[in-house]
């Protein structure tokens, strides 16, 4: 047991250059592994696919990244939201949480109920924070990602363990990575604003050779949380990438992707136990405790990807990547001490000091062949992924004696209690604390998967995948193991070329130890069940500069894990949400673009195991509404002006139905102006109004996160 003590003062970042040789020898196999696969079966010719189509309109994609989408999102059967980089330009977004929150059926959580403070999205009214991937990669642990080197950020609403493997219950949500490509150039953008906002963002791409490209995209950011007293923000990153190869049969892409920040952690407002909302303070008003709270993460991520077309339907895709995610903080929890005292806050604390490490190696075969008059486009593979993960325990010290030993728990006893209407972050905190114990889990996984999109004459098509897992996950004394098997399939009809009508059906499994947390109590359960029923349209018009989609859609978990009468963990419970949406994205006019969408949810706790505190009560942090449209319009040559409008309405903050986060509308606004042809200026301004909000809570209804106030945003951008 260490003896150091740590105060306010910041432990250095942790360096990272450290990757075992075990590692390194994995990596390297898997990507010499990928030239070595060959076939002996000759390509099949497919006839009459060439297909000549405009390209496709800012805010609106045509396709996603991975070759298991066997077919154009138009003619895919699952709803699937891409947000692309001009919008989360347009929007001004500097952080992954701006991007998802003004996304209609994604709600924020809270980082508590034993998950740690980091980018926690819920899709469809289920928690996301373990399905999140890069270039389809999971990209496991809590974090706080930037957008500087995003492409587009890809959700795929519903249950998709066959896409993701394990998890994936609401849906999934890929980021898109940039790369290398043909086109010389050099961009950058200048940002300052409120709260001393300050940002610089470069993206330079450049051929070295005829066939070789390098890409660099870098990123600096420091500023305060508009409206938020206390709370801030820097982190800075880069994000190298070389391809060889380019525009070959043969390609071989390495990248690397490092972000570093600190700052100071917030959790919010205390929930009033009198009202069950959030109490009615300032807005700025923080609670935590400057010498005592602080936040440091970091990640860095390596990937070596090797493509090989053997013919034009016959292509063989092999990718490596490697991860290493640190997150260490101090966040104070505000707390009411009991139920007389409304006009003091208690300072409870929670930490967390982990580190995640991960590497994977997905090998994937995609051809188009055909049988008699079907005609499939196949994609197989295997995945192969080892996970550790080490988090830390913490022990702090008595404020009257000096002695170390106590819990998290009772550390409020060190920190002075704050005032409800003034509370003062300079407060003194005399105390300390050390690192304990580690605990230490490590996980593998096992998977192979099939997808195939089968077209039957021109108006009709099948798609089919199934996907097999094999998880195990273990820490020093425990052990937990399971094989999922998952499948979908869908049924496609497309009365005209830029219109389709679908159904599907899809499944996906949580394994009990799914965040790398294995417990006595969980160890030997089965993996929860989900299924997905879902019915849809889809239609490309206006020249196919428009999209517009709808769907109906059932996401039901038939033994969510309970406790019952005895305290003891089960597989009893039963949750739903049922809904509908609707989405369009793309341009109305060459000059006018507009992105959004509408979400219904309604959801229920159909059976909360032996218990039954909860049944038949609605699911904590799901908007029954919620609803986005943004839009620019190029009025001049040089002059866009644009804005949003964002709505989600209230929403019950726990499964009791007993605290609830209030409804809000927020408005949004833009204008640019491009004073060169190599120089604009843009002006962001969210949330116009200054509207307060909460957009997230703990899941017991104990606090909630308050959203930035009015946010002015001045860039100069600079493109050559």
């Amino acid at each position: 047991m260490s003896s150091s003590k740590k105060g306010p003062s910041r432990r250095p970042s942790r360096p990272t250059n450290h990757v075992s040789s075990t590692m390194l020898a994995w990596a390297a196999a898997g990507a010499a592994m990928a030239p070595a696969i060959g076939f002996a079966q000759a390509p099949v010719q497919m006839p009459g696919v060439s297909v000549t189509a405009p390209a496709p309109e800012p805010y609106k994609a045509d396709a996603v990244q991975s070759p298991k989408f066997t077919a154009p999102l138009l003619d895919t059967p699952r709803t699937v939201t891409v947000i692309p980089k001009e919008l989360i330009q347009d929007r001004g977004s500097t952080s992954l949480t701006d991007v998802l929150r003004t996304t209609p059926g994604i709600t924020l959580g809270a980082g508590e109920g034993g998950i740690a403070y980091g980018d926690r999205p819920f899709v469809r009214g289920f928690d996301s924070q373990n399905d999140i991937f890069i270039d389809g990669f999971r990209d496991q642990g809590s974090q706080f990602r930037d957008p500087f080197n995003i492409e587009q950020v890809e959700i795929i609403k519903g249950p998709s363990s066959t896409f993701t493997g394990r998890g994936s219950t609401g849906g999934s949500i890929n980021i898109q990575t940039k790369r290398p490509n043909e086109q010389n150039s050099i961009a950058g953008d200048l940002t300052v604003g409120s709260g001393w906002t300050k940002r610089a963002t470069a993206d330079i791409n450049q051929k070295v050779y005829d066939t070789i490209a390098v890409r660099l995209n870098a990123m600096v950011h420091d500023g305060e949380i508009p409206g938020r007293d206390e709370v801030e923000q820097k982190r800075w990153g880069f994000a190298p990438s070389v391809t060889f190869g380019l525009g070959r049969p043969t390609q071989l892409t390495l990248s690397y992707y490092h972000l570093q920040g600190e700052g100071v952690p917030d959790y919010g407002h205390p929930f009033d136990p009198r009202t069950g909302k959030p109490v009615k303070v300032d807005r700025d008003n923080f609670y935590g405790i400057k010498a005592r709270d602080f936040q440091d993460y970091q990640v860095d991520t390596a990937a070596a990807e090797f493509t090989h077309d053997f013919s034009d339907t016959l292509k063989l895709r092999s990718r490596v990547q490697y991860s290493r995610s640190s997150n260490d903080y101090v966040v104070t929890v505000p707390a009411f001490p009991n139920g007389t005292d409304y006009n003091t806050v208690r300072r409870n604390v929670r930490q967390r000091d982990s580190r995640n490490e991960i590497i994977s190696n997905q090998t994937d075969i995609t051809t188009q062949f055909q049988t008699g008059f079907l005609r499939h486009s196949l994609s197989t593979g295997v995945e192969i992924v080892h996970e550790r993960n080490r988090t830390m325990g913490r022990e702090f010290n008595d404020a009257s004696t000096g002695a170390y030993g106590q819990t998290i728990q009772q550390a409020f006893t060190n920190a002075p209690a704050a005032d409800l209407n003034n509370p003062n972050p300079d407060d003194p905190w005399t105390g300390a604390y050390r690192s304990t114990t580690a605990t230490k889990t490590r996980a593998t996984t096992l998977s192979a998967f099939a997808f195939d999109s089968v077209k039957i004459g021109e108006q009709f098509e099948v798609m089919g995948g199934v996907r097999v897992d094999h998880f195990e996950a273990k820490n020093a004394t425990l052990k937990s193991e399971d094989t999922s098997f998952n499948w979908q399939i869908g049924a496609v009809w497309k009365p005209v070329p830029f219109g389709s009508v679908y159904a599907s059906y899809g499944t996906s499994t949580n394994p009990s130890a799914e965040g790398l947390s294995v417990s006595t109590g969980t160890a030997n359960l089965d993996p929860e069940k989900n299924a997905n029923w879902e019915v849809g349209t889809k239609w490309n018009v206006l020249n196919n500069r428009l999209s517009l989609t709808a769907a109906a859609f059932r996401t039901e978990k038939t033994n969510a894990r309970v406790t019952d009468l005895s305290e003891v963990t089960v597989l009893d419970g039963e949750r739903r949400v049922d809904g509908f949406e609707i989405g369009i994205s793309g341009a109305i006019t060459p000059a006018w673009k507009v992105f959004g969408g509408y979400t219904y949810m309604k959801s229920k706790i159909v059976d909360d195991g032996p218990v039954a505190f909860n049944d038949g009560n609605e699911m904590a942090n799901v908007a029954p509404h919620s609803f986005s449209i943004w839009s620019t319009y190029q009025v001049l040559s040089a002059l866009t002006v644009g804005g949003g409008a964002f709505y989600n309405s209230e929403r019950w903050a726990n499964d009791a139905n007993t605290r609830k986060l209030p409804g809000y509308w927020r408005f949004d606004a833009m204008a640019s102006y491009e004073v060169t042809e190599n120089v604009a200026l843009r002006l962001n301004v969210q949330n116009i109004f200054d509207k307060k909000y909460y957009d997230a809570a703990h899941t017991s209804g104990g606090f909630a996160y308050v959203a930035p106030g009015r946010t002015i945003l001045l860039t100069t951008a600079v493109k050559f």
